[in-house]
């Protein structure tokens, strides 16, 4: 059963595909953060994501919900998108969903989004 966007989870997974992060040093925005948005945009498993840039000048994909409405755009919550390099077979600890993707934690402590797609959900209490 999927898990509801933004909702706060702590359950167990299983990698059922590999994933490897495609961005080393991703964009991260806070709430009330400026914007730029170019115009740029991609539909990944049915969600809009947007090409923005932060106020430091770093570029990369954020989800459109996270963005105001207004003519002035602004993050409306914090968001990084740095995602977790995970393997097939192994466990992680989904703690949010998010436009198709699935913010996890591994045992070592390392955290990041994985694509939903790509895991199984073991137990949910």
């Amino acid at each position: 059963m999927p898990i509801k966007d933004n909702r706060i989870e702590n359950f167990s997974c299983m990698v059922i595909e590999s994933w490897t992060a495609a961005y080393s040093d991703p964009i991260r925005v806070s709430a009330g953060d400026p914007v730029e948005l170019n115009g740029r945009q991609d539909i990944w498993d049915g969600y809009i994501w947007l090409w923005a840039k932060n106020q430091d000048g770093k570029e990369g994909w954020i989800p459109d919900c996270i963005v105001s409405k207004g003519a002035q755009k602004t993050a409306t919550e914090t968001y990084s998108a740095m995602e977790l390099t995970c393997q097939k077979g192994q466990y992680l600890t989904v703690e949010k969903r998010l436009h198709g993707w699935i913010w996890c934690s591994e045992q070592s402590g390392q955290k990041g989004w994985v694509p939903e797609r790509n895991l199984q959900t073991i137990n949910r209490s």
